[in-house]
């Protein structure tokens, strides 16, 4: 069994909920924040389970999704190194509302309830903070809603991929080359659809002469013509 061994002080002062701490508060909060290690699809907490603190990443990354009663999983976030999970059930003392898995080797600082609650307490602009991080992850909420209600699997796919061309693509005489930053059921969770559906669309798209794509690897032919599938739709 692996051990964690990072440094909490540095964990916690890399954290935006505790960045306005001093030295000496943080070291008195780490002496209360003990450290978890997760292999790569272990469960952090499942959906309905009781919320007994908060977690804060230190390494790896961690999925946030829920689950259908036929199976069919959304993702609803992929956490970083750096961010905390799951701050509105620590005070509203509700269940956790979803599941949280490790999709990759990670390591967590937790920090109880009880003290994450007296700590913000003490510190009001933590809890301005947490604030701040519930209404970014609910306005990312409602974003996947509206893609959810109004858009077609394609054109969320067809947005992804514009997205990754312009932000993670390098141009090559083929065109602008990326490599899909995961699995095509990965990105079916996330697009709220099934593995199916992203191949074939994927191929749709490749036959349309507009992308090649080689397992993970995508080459967009076509920038303009990729870009004008969104103007069309919107």
């Amino acid at each position: 069994m692996t051990t964690s061994r990072f440094d909490l002080i540095s964990v916690l002062t890399n954290t935006a909920l505790f960045a306005s701490l001093s030295a000496e508060e943080v070291r008195t909060l780490a002496a209360r924040t003990t450290r978890k290690h997760l292999q790569t699809g272990e469960q952090l907490f499942s959906e309905g389970e009781s919320c007994h603190g908060l977690h804060i990443i230190a390494t790896g990354r961690v999925r946030i999704y829920k689950t259908s009663a036929s199976g069919r999983e959304q993702v609803l976030a992929i956490n970083q190194p750096g961010e905390s999970v799951a701050e509105l059930p620590v005070f509203d003392g509700g269940n956790y509302p979803a599941s949280a898995m490790a999709i990759e080797e990670t390591e967590i600082a937790f920090l109880s309830q009880r003290d994450f609650r007296a700590y913000c307490l003490e510190h009001p602009e933590v809890a301005l903070k947490v604030l701040s991080v519930v209404g970014a992850r609910l306005r990312r909420l409602v974003g996947i809603i509206e893609e959810l209600s109004f858009t077609t699997i394609r054109q969320r796919l067809v947005a992804v991929l514009v997205k990754l061309a312009q932000t993670a693509g390098t141009p090559t005489t083929g065109g602008t080359e990326f490599q899909l930053p995961a699995t095509h059921q990965e990105l079916a969770h996330q697009l709220g659809t099934v593995r199916e559906l992203i191949s074939r669309n994927l191929m749709r798209l490749q036959a349309e002469g507009l992308i090649d794509v080689d397992a993970r690897r995508i080459v967009v032919k076509d920038l303009k013509g990729l870009s004008a599938l969104l103007e069309a739709a919107n």
